[in-house]
């Protein structure tokens, strides 16, 4: 039953892992982005999916379906910075001329491996940043991009592996824009998620460095109603506290989402507007904006990779069903 397939998404070749709980489809010549999680016990979507007949938007933007990476995530003023003696100027593609959500777009990566056994099936990709001109031209120092995707059951693991193959450090930061189904009924999901400030933005949705309370936000660590929630906004996570994020219907069905602790210090939410069809929840390891902040690295979430430096990130999403 634990199998990898081939198919097509508008021409482009799809990998779908299959257990007895999960279907899960990545597009890796589209920027390895997972495209679709279906649940088979359920027989529901767990994640906003784009329609064929939504190339176009899908080429614009990626990041509105799947779990899309972004390197780096978020804003960053005017797109520029300066980093241990390296000026760096990425593309101003939001408004007041600001860069937003990174150089990872829809690049073509390469699957390296595939595996199937008696405990799930996998796919292994890669993507080398010296073959994008558009990425080399913003950010010099060569990276390595690997990624592993792994279905066991109803849980899947991800495996992102960065090297730096340059000749000077590099400032690096990742997230994932993970657009949940709430399935037209918001007010039967509640969300926890251990948090304990909000960062403040300016008029440009950049953070300013300060925290604010959380106010009636502060029930999100025990569990947040999400009927008329309407979120855009940044939340750092307590010393001590995992990077964990638990979504659950009134049923007992749950959807927990977590990430590398040591290395993932700041959740975004984001409805669109009043919650209505889905809730991104998206973990980041860095602050938008974070080279520009007079803030220590260790706040910020920025890492600092040295040449030949490997960093690994881990997130895992697993489904629970009541009863089970």
């Amino acid at each position: 039953m634990n199998q990898v397939t081939k198919g097509k998404w508008n021409g482009y070749d799809t990998y779908t892992l299959k257990t007895d709980r999960l279907e899960v489809t990545l597009l890796p010549r589209l920027g390895n982005n997972v495209i679709e999680i279906k649940d088979l016990q359920e027989q529901r979507h767990v994640l906003r999916r784009p329609d064929e007949s939504e190339l176009a938007f899908y080429l614009q933007k990626p990041y509105h379906f799947g779990m899309p990476m972004l390197i780096p995530p978020g804003r960053i003023e005017k797109g520029r910075f300066e980093y241990e003696g390296s000026h760096y100027q990425f593309e101003q593609n939001t408004a007041n001329d600001n860069h937003i959500h990174g150089l990872h777009r829809t690049q073509a990566w390469c699957v390296s491996d595939i595996e199937e056994d008696e405990e799930g099936c996998a796919v292994a990709t890669e993507f080398l940043t010296a073959n994008d001109p558009r990425w080399i031209s913003q950010m010099p120092q060569p990276l390595k991009l690997q990624m592993s995707f792994r279905l066991q059951g109803s849980e899947l693991h991800k495996r992102f592996i960065v090297t730096n193959q340059g000749t000077a450090p590099v400032p690096f930061g990742m997230g994932y824009h993970t657009w949940f189904l709430l399935d037209g009924r918001p007010d039967e999901w509640t969300l926890k998620l251990p948090v304990e400030g909000i960062y403040v933005l300016n008029e440009e949705l950049l953070p300013t460095g300060e925290r604010a309370p959380l106010g009636e936000l502060n029930s999100l660590n025990t569990g947040y109603n999400l009927k008329d929630s309407n979120f855009d906004t940044i939340f750092s996570i307590p010393e001590g506290e995992p990077a964990e994020a638990i979504l659950s219907r009134s049923d007992g069905y749950e959807i927990h989402y977590s990430a590398d602790r040591s290395y993932f210090k700041h959740w975004v939410l984001y409805t669109k507007g009043i919650a209505d069809e889905f809730l991104c929840i998206e973990p980041y390891t860095w602050l938008p904006n974070a080279p520009n902040l007079n803030l220590p690295k260790e706040t910020t979430g920025l890492i600092h990779l040295e040449p030949d430096q490997t960093v690994e990130l881990y997130t895992k999403l697993q489904i629970h069903y009541p009863n089970i």
